[in-house]
């Protein structure tokens, strides 16, 4: 039976720090189930979930040390069990756009949490728009809703919430 590892790096951007970091993955025997790559500023940060024998995730373990010092990366680990996928949830997703303002993403997320709402996946972004210089916020969601709360219901509460803190917000179901 195959455990998972989840590891989170950070560093400056490097194809060469990234390429040895991935062959170190390969070398101790993981495979890489899922992973994210994102670029901030000069940064990259890296998410992965890795799978593997028992002692293979302890040997990536056993390396983390040196492959921090070696890369120049900060790299966080931690176990997790398998987890169970729950099939009376609806997939959604949300996109938002609005004026950049600080709070939009805390506000999003407690709504979200004050309605039983399971965030999966949460994406922001900011920009200056191009035709009349604003600055932006951008928001993609992927939540899922139980199947005990009514659709109609929730979609109505995100929508005038949204309507509240003048959000531009769509919510559909993921197909």
């Amino acid at each position: 039976m195959n455990s998972h590892l989840i590891v989170t790096a950070l560093g400056l951007n490097s194809p060469e720090a990234l390429k040895q970091f991935t062959a170190a993955i390969k070398d101790s025997g993981c495979n890489i189930e899922q992973s994210r790559s994102t670029l901030l500023n000069e940064v990259i940060c890296l998410h992965m979930l890795l799978s593997g024998s028992w002692d293979s995730i302890a040997k990536f373990e056993n390396s983390q040390p040196r492959l921090e010092q070696r890369l120049e990366l900060s790299i966080l680990c931690r176990r997790s069990s398998t987890h169970s996928t729950n099939n009376k949830m609806m997939p959604y997703a949300i996109e938002i756009v609005a004026f950049d303002q600080a709070g939009i993403v805390h506000d999003v997320v407690k709504f979200m949490l004050e309605n039983k709402l399971v965030i999966h996946d949460l994406y922001t972004n900011t920009y200056k728009s191009n035709l009349t210089g604003a600055m932006m916020f951008s928001m993609h969601m992927t939540i899922n809703i139980p199947a005990s709360i009514s659709i109609a219901g929730i979609r109505g509460d995100f929508i005038d919430f949204c309507d509240q803190l003048n959000l531009d917000a769509v919510m559909e179901p993921i197909k």
